[in-house]
């Protein structure tokens, strides 16, 4: 009677001896049906009717559900992930157990990491931004060159990154000033106490410089195609403002044209135009093969390269083109294959006979004329037969067949095209008054010199049964084709001759990888070089900028280099 007076005391609440003869009641229940069917029926007995299929538990998991007799239950070791790949370092090898497929469903984690992070919380974020291409390269001395921008990339090595962190102000200084004066720094292949080493400190800070133009420090300028979200709700006071959207463009005007000057005399090799729309991307003549100074639009649409049309600015679409190439080859070898297989055919027949001509041709409108309306049918007039062969125009805008490829003195008449487009800055939106970013690895009129974002983080892995320590670097910013040479190079040197490296692409700048509809392929290298010398890249950047670009429209994801010979993925 007094536990009925206890709050919260339920009446049906059953003692442990209660509950072990429910447990023998249910057993006993569940006995009797299996041993009357394991019982034969009586002589002129009707066969038992199949007893319904047990409902699934709505709320039990793959794993708890009630399994059917004789299936098999999985054993712990079949859910672990595959064995790690023999043979290689440690480090690599719990690099590529990273970006295996994930053998168990488990939740999307997003939380940064801490100095001191264990390696599988990174296993989420690089799943889910990285997909894993299929078919590696061969190891080669060098990697091909990638034009397209780079938003972060993460480092993974054996050996301590130590030697990039906490530069002090000399080694800063340093740097900057070697950046500045294009200074040439030859690493030997291996250093033995990388964080020792003040060359190689100064020479990082020196790869991690670029200039840009407009400089608001309170705004993410970079990417800024979908780059809405990052943008809305901040300062900007020139969106209402007419007059203050007008000194931005005059001296975003300046800053553009003072790089399209230097990029002519080949004192700057490229730089980069960034809209909230597409991007171009100018190249000096002597870079990707070409000859001439080229720039290259992306993503485009029919009413921007209409607008190029009425300027009189001259383009190609490499990839259009190129498609068109292919299915001509293809059906002029589809149309061999024809002709071979009817002359084989027409030798194999018997007694000459032939097959009977088709009247399909002949009789397709033979219908129309029998009926008397052939001069009735409405033909279609000249706007319809303009839109029909502008729609494949039209269906490919925003995708990457849409680059446009501008060569020669016409990239002059793209800069004025671009300077006086009205459509070029946003009329509404976070971005509206904005101007386009200007990206350079040179220091030009207007520009502001800036820093890629660097630190290291320790982490463990699983490698053997035995936890490891890994040690990756993470570069956050816009890395430009410059800046990823030189950090491989760099690290070549500080690791040994064994990292991995994921990059992680501005997706819309991966098709600049495309190959140019007819550059030269035999440019002197020594021609190059000497040409470009004083346009601020290392002798060895310059050679791999000035091949022909063999990505097409993919770019570099993994990058992994082992006894210095690199292999990669796109």
């Amino acid at each position: 009677m007094a536990a009925s007076a206890v709050p919260g005391y339920s009446p049906g609440f059953k003692k442990p001896p209660a509950t072990l003869r429910l447990k023998r009641k249910r057993l006993q229940r569940s006995e009797l049906p299996s041993s009357a069917a394991a019982a034969p029926p009586p002589c002129g007995a009707a066969p038992p009717a199949p007893s319904a299929p047990a409902r699934r538990n709505p709320f039990s998991s793959l794993d708890n559900a009630p399994r059917a007799a004789g299936t098999p239950q999985p054993r712990e070791r079949d859910r672990r992930p595959p064995p790690p790949p023999a043979g290689g370092s440690p480090s690599a090898t719990a690099f590529w157990k990273l970006l295996e497929p994930v053998c168990e469903d488990k939740p999307v984690r997003t939380a940064e990491p801490s100095e001191r992070t264990d390696i599988l919380s990174l296993t989420d974020d690089l799943h889910s931004l990285v997909a894993v291409p299929e078919v590696p390269s061969s190891p080669r001395c060098e990697f091909p060159a990638d034009w397209s921008i780079k938003t972060r990339l993460l480092f993974m090595s054996s050996q301590p990154f130590t030697w990039a962190e906490h530069l002090k102000a000399q080694e800063e200084a340093q740097g900057f000033a070697q950046h500045c004066r294009a200074t040439e720094t030859n690493l030997p292949q291996s250093i033995q106490e990388p964080k020792l080493s003040t060359e190689l400190r100064c020479a990082f800070q020196q790869s991690l410089v670029y200039w840009l133009h407009p400089s608001l420090p309170w705004l993410q300028l970079f990417p800024r195609i979908g780059a809405d979200r990052k943008i809305v709700g901040k300062a900007s006071p020139w969106s209402q403002d007419e007059a203050l959207q007008q000194v931005l463009m005059s001296d975003w005007s300046v800053s553009f044209t003072s790089l399209y000057n230097l990029l002519k005399a080949k004192l700057c090799p490229y730089f980069y135009v960034c809209t909230y729309q597409f991007t171009v991307l100018f190249r000096a003549a002597g870079l990707a093969g070409s000859d001439v100074i080229t720039a290259v639009i992306s993503p485009t649409t029919r009413g921007l390269r209409e607008a190029m049309r009425n300027e009189g600015i001259e383009f190609s679409l490499p990839l259009v083109e190129e498609g068109r190439a292919r299915k001509q080859k293809n059906s002029e070898v589809n149309l061999e294959t024809e002709v071979a297989n009817s002359l084989e055919a027409g030798n194999s027949r018997e007694d000459g006979e032939e097959p009977a001509p088709s009247d399909d041709d002949d009789e397709s409108f033979s219908w129309l004329e029998e009926m008397g309306v052939q001069d009735k049918v409405k033909k279609p007039d000249a706007i319809s037969i303009k839109l029909r062969k502008e729609k494949h125009e039209v269906q490919m805008d925003h995708r990457p067949e849409s680059l446009a490829l501008v060569k020669g003195t016409n990239t002059f008449t793209l800069l004025n095209f671009l300077i006086n487009c009205k459509s070029l800055v946003a009329v509404a939106g976070p971005q509206a008054g904005l101007p386009p970013t200007l990206l350079s690895p040179v220091a030009f009129r207007g520009g502001t010199m800036q820093t890629l974002k660097a630190r290291s983080i320790n982490a463990k892995a699983r490698v053997h049964l035995a936890y490891e320590d890994i040690f990756s670097l993470e570069i956050v910013g816009p890395v430009m084709p410059h800046s990823l040479h030189s950090l491989t190079t760099l690290l070549r040197a500080a690791q040994r001759g064994a990292f991995s490296a994921v990059f992680y692409t501005h997706e819309p700048t991966a098709v600049f990888n495309a190959r140019l509809d007819d550059a030269s392929p035999a440019l002197n290298k020594e021609t190059v070089n000497k040409d470009l010398t004083a346009c601020g890249l290392h002798p060895k950047t310059l050679d791999q900028l000035s091949q022909r670009p063999t990505l097409g429209k993919s770019c570099i994801r993994l990058l992994e280099m082992k006894d210095y010979a690199y292999t990669w993925k796109s």
